[in-house]
């Protein structure tokens, strides 16, 4: 019970940063390709949700698979287009300013929320193959 406290805990604490970094790429303009737009709409918002959903039905075991893959394409999009890549989603590039501030923080936060995300569902899995072998 406590395992799907957590994740569900986790789901929303992105949930609700991805809402303040989407409000942070409305107000500045930052518009993401259409493909973008998709991996956005499906892997870091449908997906986690998916997962969270699955840990609290009869389908539990897979919840965990569900939400490392999302959390993990989430990061790797996250850092490339956040901090590595040039342009104009590139939270080191902005300029000063109320929405550029909470455009690096988001951004930040949410690699910070998909790293423990991870760690969480390598540490869930871990458990749930060690409890397979008894």
């Amino acid at each position: 019970m406590k395992q799907k406290i957590v994740a569900t805990l986790l789901v929303t604490l992105h949930l609700l940063v991805v809402l303040g970094h989407g409000r942070a790429h409305s107000q500045l303009h930052i518009q993401p390709s259409i493909w973008q737009g998709m991996f956005i709409a499906v892997v870091i918002v449908i997906g986690p949700m998916l997962a969270m959903v699955l840990l609290w039905t009869r389908l539990k075991k897979i919840g965990p698979v569900v939400f490392l893959v999302t959390m993990t394409g989430s990061l790797f999009f996250g850092l490339t287009y956040h901090f590595v890549v040039p342009g104009s989603d590139n939270a080191l590039h902005l300029h000063n300013g109320h929405w550029e501030s909470l455009f690096r923080t988001t951004a930040t936060w949410l690699a910070v929320i998909e790293t423990g995300a991870i760690a969480w569902c390598a540490w869930a899995l871990k458990r749930q193959f060690l409890e397979s072998l008894k």
